[in-house]
């Protein structure tokens, strides 16, 4: 499968949006700054990964070398990607955090 450049940015902007919506939700709901930053590596984990999630826990060396071997595999436009997504919880945070300072009590 070819990756066009505007394919790639499309990606990167619906990765940002998505998870900048979800922080943000998040963050409003649960009064808890930062989950979506924390919790953003493990859903990149369950992305990129092929092993089932009781495999971590059951063969965890195992496990754990195999999803080493796909991160270093990982192409750049998927890197691209997935570091927007993380940008876009970071920025949810950091958005909710300037909110909070300014005033604003719902958040």
């Amino acid at each position: 499968m070819e990756l066009t450049i505007v394919t790639l940015i499309i990606s990167m902007l619906l990765f940002f949006v998505l998870f900048f919506g979800i922080g943000f939700l998040l963050n409003m709901l649960l009064r808890m700054t930062w989950v979506m930053a924390v919790v953003y590596p493990l859903i990149a984990v369950f992305i990129i990964d092929k092993v089932r999630f009781i495999e971590y826990f059951q063969n965890s060396r195992e496990s754990f070398v195999e999803l080493g071997h796909l991160l270093s595999r990982l192409a750049a436009a998927d890197m691209l990607i997935l570091s927007s997504g993380l940008l876009g919880a970071v920025l949810a945070g950091v958005t909710i955090k300037l909110l909070r300072k300014k005033g604003y009590a719902m958040f």
